[in-house]
């Protein structure tokens, strides 16, 4: 029974975590000039970074407010160009 315990917790509960605190770093380390894409699909960079709060400027100079959590990546220099 123990051994199940364990095998659950390196199998399913570690990994999990580990994503978890990778994605809060990211989205802790995000700053002004960063490109970024939300939750729901919208891309555009970083114009203000506040504690709680990203001002995110998209294409056609579109400027919106969002969430620091809703951010689901940070779109590295290499991914630009493709």
């Amino acid at each position: 029974m123990i051994a199940i315990v364990f095998i659950f917790y390196f199998l399913l509960i570690r990994p999990q975590r580990k994503e978890q605190k990778r994605q809060q770093e990211m989205i802790q380390n995000i700053r002004t000039g960063d490109e970024v894409v939300t939750s729901g699909g919208i891309v555009g960079e970083v114009i203000r970074a506040d504690p709680d709060r990203l001002i995110i400027r998209t294409a056609g100079e579109s400027k919106i407010a969002v969430e620091r959590i809703r951010v689901s990546r940070k779109i590295e220099v290499g991914e630009k160009q493709r």
